[in-house]
C-alpha cells in the first residue's frame, strides 16, 4: 500500500518544496528568469532552503507515513493525559451537573472525595486509547491527503483544498475512533462511576462480564459524531490558519523563519483551531459521557433527555482544554517532523498552470 501511496506522492502538490521544484525545473539557477540589471535572479529562497537542507525520506514514503504515525502517537497520548483532571471534571459536569456544578466547584468536590490521586483517575484508558487514536488520525491524515489529492489534479487540489482537508481528516479519524472506542468507554466508567472501578485493569473484565464486546463499541457512533466533526474542523481550520497566518500576519515568508519560529506559527494555528473544535463538537461529547455511564441506553434517548441546554454543560472547561490540546498537538507533531527531517511542505501556492488560465501571469 505504502508503496503505491509513494508514487502517486511524487507530482502531488503538497510534495516537499525541493522535489516539486526539481521537477518543474525551478530549482536551476541558470532557468531563472534575468533581473531587471539583466543578470539572473537568484534563485528563490524557498528552493534554496529546501537544497540545503537534507530529509530523511521522500514525502509519502513509507518511512514518511510511520515517523507521522509516531508523532501522532506521541502527540495525542501524551496531551490528552496530561489534562485527565480537566476532561475528569468535565466529564463528571456532564452526567451529574447537580452535584458539580461548575469547573471550579468540580474540581473542590472530587479533591474532597477522593483527594489528589483521584484526579488521575482514567490516565491508563486515556493514554493508550488516544495513543492509538493519534496514530491512525495523524497518519491515516496524510495517507488521504495524498490520494485524494492525486485524484483530483494539481489545479483542483489548490482550488478545492479546503475540502481535501475537510475529506482526508474525516476518512482518517472514521479509523481512529474505532481504535479510540474500547479505551473511551472504560474511561468514562472510571472517572463517572464511583466504586465501579479505579484501574482498566479492574474495569475492562468487569465491563465485558456486564456486556461484552458491546459494552466498548456502543460508543463508536456518538464517538463519530464528535470526533469527525472535531477533526474535520481540527485540521481544515489549522491548514488555512496556517496559511493566513504566513500571508497577513508573520512578516516574512515561511522559508525565512528559523524552524522555532514555524513552531510558534503552529502553535497559535492550532490553538485558534481547537477553539472552534470544541464548539462543533461539544454536543456529541455530552452525549458520549452519559451513554458510557448508563447501561442499556442510546444516542437518541440521551440526547432527548439532556435536551438543548444539557448538552452545552461543560463547554467551558471543554474550551480551555481542547484549545491547549490543540495547539500542543500540533506543536508537538511538527516537532517531530522537525526532529526526523520529515518534509514539511509549505502553504500550498498557486500552480502556474492556473495561474496562466486565470491570466494572471504576464
Amino acid at each position: 500500500m505504502f508503496s503505491s501511496v509513494a508514487h502517486l506522492a511524487r507530482a502531488n502538490p503538497f510534495n516537499t518544496p525541493h522535489l516539486q521544484l526539481v521537477h518543474d525545473g525551478l530549482g536551476d539557477f541558470r532557468s531563472s528568469p534575468p533581473g531587471p540589471t539583466g543578470q539572473p535572479r537568484r534563485p528563490r529562497n524557498l528552493a534554496a532552503a529546501a537544497v540545503e537542507e537534507q530529509y530523511s525520506c521522500d514525502y509519502g514514503s513509507g518511512r514518511f507515513f510511520i515517523l507521522c504515525g509516531l508523532g501522532g502517537i506521541i502527540s495525542c497520548g501524551t496531551t490528552h493525559t496530561a489534562l485527565v483532571p480537566l476532561d475528569l471534571v468535565k466529564c463528571r459536569m456532564q452526567v451529574d451537573p447537580q452535584k458539580y456544578k461548575g469547573i471550579f466547584n468540580g474540581f473542590s468536590v472530587t479533591l474532597k472525595e477522593d483527594g489528589v490521586r483521584g484526579l488521575a483517575k482514567g490516565w491508563a484508558p486515556t493514554f493508550l486509547g488516544y495513543s492509538m487514536q493519534g496514530l491512525c488520525k495523524f497518519g491515516f491524515y496524510e495517507v488521504f491527503k495524498v490520494l485524494y489529492s492525486n485524484m483530483l489534479g494539481e489545479e483542483n487540489t489548490y482550488l478545492w483544498r479546503t475540502s481535501l482537508y475537510l475529506a482526508a481528516s474525516a476518512s482518517a479519524e472514521f479509523f481512529a475512533d474505532i481504535a479510540l472506542a474500547p479505551m473511551e468507554a472504560a474511561k468514562v466508567r472510571i472517572q463517572t462511576q464511583p466504586g465501579y472501578a479505579n484501574t482498566l485493569r479492574d474495569a475492562a473484565p468487569k465491563m465485558y462480564k456486564e456486556e461484552g464486546l458491546k459494552a466498548f463499541y456502543k460508543g463508536v457512533a456518538p464517538l463519530w459524531m464528535r470526533q469527525i466533526p472535531y477533526t474535520m474542523m481540527k485540521f481544515a481550520c489549522f491548514e488555512r490558519t496556517v496559511e493566513a497566518l504566513y500571508k497577513f500576519v508573520v512578516p516574512k515568508p515561511r522559508s525565512e523563519c528559523s524552524k522555532p519560529e514555524q513552531l510558534v506559527v503552529t502553535f497559535v494555528a492550532g490553538y485558534i483551531a481547537g477553539v472552534f473544535c470544541a464548539i462543533v463538537s461539544h454536543p456529541a461529547d455530552s452525549v458520549v459521557s452519559v451513554l458510557n455511564k448508563e447501561k442499556g441506553s442510546s444516542a437518541s434517548l440521551v440526547l432527548k433527555r439532556l435536551g438543548f441546554k444539557g448538552v452545552w454543560k461543560g463547554l467551558f472547561a471543554r474550551i480551555i482544554m481542547i484549545g491547549t490540546l490543540t495547539a500542543l498537538q500540533w506543536f508537538i507533531y511538527d516537532s517531530v517532523k522537525v526532529y526526523f527531517r520529515l518534509p514539511r511542505p509549505p502553504p500550498p501556492e498557486m500552480p502556474e498552470s492556473l495561474k496562466k488560465k486565470l491570466g494572471l501571469t504576464q
